[in-house]
């Protein structure tokens, strides 16, 4: 679980990220969370985009992709959150 600090850390990092993943009409299905699973061991810290034709609530899409990946949402702003999970490697160094 993310304390308040290391959410508003990792928003301050993840400010100038573009979108990696994009949620459309398809919602969240296998493909998809292979996707963000394969992103998140990559770059630890993702952008996804919640397109305007997916139907389900953004809150709601965010913690299940989340939930899929064994990652976390560090943020839910207007129809983008920001997904993180510490890699095998860590390359970023969260504050205590």
């Amino acid at each position: 679980m993310l304390s308040g600090k290391q959410k508003r850390f990792l928003r301050s990092l993840g400010h100038g990220l573009k979108p990696v993943i994009l949620v459309g009409k398809g919602e969240v299905g296998a493909s998809l969370v292979q996707e963000t699973a394969a992103a998140l061991e990559s770059h630890e810290l993702i952008k996804v985009k919640i397109l305007e034709s997916c139907l389900a609530d953004r809150h709601e899409v965010a913690a299940e992709l989340a939930d899929a990946c064994g990652a976390e949402v560090a943020q839910v702003l207007g129809r983008t959150a920001l997904l993180y999970r510490k890699g095998e490697e860590p390359k970023i160094q969260l504050p205590a």
